[in-house]
């Protein structure tokens, strides 16, 4: 059995600021924990100021502990 893990730009790892350090940062203690990154992608969100802004997301898989 399998469990996936989804992460975006709201998550904990980036205190709302996108960085590639941290992208990589999160890869790399993810992937120590089992994690395999399978998809990462965008998706369009309504924002109050300019109208609209992407936002990052990455899903993980990993065999689920027994």
């Amino acid at each position: 059995m399998r469990e996936y893990k989804v992460l975006t730009q709201k998550d904990r790892w980036f205190g709302g600021k996108f960085e590639p350090l941290k992208i990589e940062q999160a890869l790399n203690a993810y992937a120590q924990e089992g994690w395999t990154l399978v998809a990462a992608t965008t998706a369009e969100f309504p924002a109050l100021m300019s109208g609209k802004r992407d936002e990052m997301i990455l899903i993980f898989e990993r065999e689920r502990p027994a």
